[in-house]
């Protein structure tokens, strides 16, 4: 299955444009926050499954999600925004929250920054989309996952 990993969108349809563009039909689309209605549009320009969840710049409310855990392919991935983890200090409580959950894959954003290490369990973040830290191209990932096989990952540099 072929998943695509987008984060830290902040309202930035056009880069959401451009990753779907760039994507070639993911099977499934996760979105880890900073504006959830970005997730909503994604769902709107796509046919399939879209999850996502907050981050710490979108507005709580009543069916605020701040953390998921998707199975897919025999593997569970754990979804968060990352802020409520420390993320950008340290991945030890992000790593503990995940296999709490039994997940092999935790995946995240906050720090605008592509990280990927390997697991398990596997901690994957894809930058940002909108307003990369760590290049000056947005980011996105594409995880391709097969059951009982480690994830491919690809990180994908939008141009400007």
């Amino acid at each position: 299955m072929k998943i695509g990993i987008i984060s830290d969108t902040h309202g930035n349809w056009s880069a959401i444009d451009k990753a779907l563009g760039i994507a070639q039909n993911p099977d499934m689309w996760l979105h880890l926050g900073d504006c959830t209605p970005d997730a909503e549009y994604l769902q709107s320009l796509v046919d399939v499954p879209v999850h996502w969840v907050a981050g710490n710049c979108d507005w709580p409310g009543e069916n605020t999600c701040y953390e998921k855990v998707v199975e897919v392919a025999d593997h569970k991935i754990f979804m968060t925004h990352g802020h409520n983890y420390g993320v950008r200090y340290t991945q030890e409580y992000i790593m503990e929250a995940a296999e709490s959950r039994g997940a092999d894959i935790a995946i995240f954003g906050h720090t605008h920054i592509v990280e990927y290490l390997p697991g398990p369990p596997v901690l994957l973040n894809p930058g940002s989309a909108a307003r990369p830290r760590d290049d000056t191209r947005g980011s996105f990932m594409i995880m391709e996952l097969e059951p009982g096989m480690e994830p491919k990952i690809t990180v994908i540099r939008m141009r400007g």
